[in-house]
């Protein structure tokens, strides 16, 4: 099990294609996740990409795209270990302690809030409506 593990979804009122674009477009690769650089593994075309992480954190990351009658739900995934001083991909294990799991939530709440900070603004370029999920 990876340190930080987080999962989303959002419903979005939008064609799939529309929002397949936005995904593929490596520009905006950078905001999505901070601190961490990320190497496209799987192009799912229009159902989305799957990236290697490494930076600040080391792991994987997803932005499944799924098709419904009234959108697209776009379903994101991070699984990834904080790295070891100094290193890009080198795991750091994190104490179970008080500290330890301050310094995990913390981790969590800043890559939760840039992925949905990262949906909004993606809503927003393309016009589109949400009901999250």
């Amino acid at each position: 099990m990876r340190s930080v593990e987080i999962t989303d979804e959002t419903l979005v009122v939008v064609d799939q294609g529309a929002i397949a674009s936005v995904v593929s477009d490596s520009r905006r690769w950078p905001g999505w996740w901070p601190d961490c650089e990320v190497t496209v593994i799987l192009d799912r075309g229009r159902d989305g990409m799957r990236w290697s992480v490494s930076g600040a954190l080391v792991g994987y990351s997803e932005v499944r795209l799924l098709s419904r009658p009234d959108g697209v739900v776009v379903h994101y995934v991070l699984a990834a270990d904080p790295t070891m001083p100094g290193t890009r991909d080198q795991p750091r294990r994190i104490p179970d302690s008080p500290w330890g799991r301050r310094e995990l939530s913390e981790m969590r709440r800043r890559q939760l809030l840039a992925w949905k900070s990262t949906v909004w603004s993606m809503i927003d370029a393309l016009g589109a409506t949400s009901l999250a999920e």
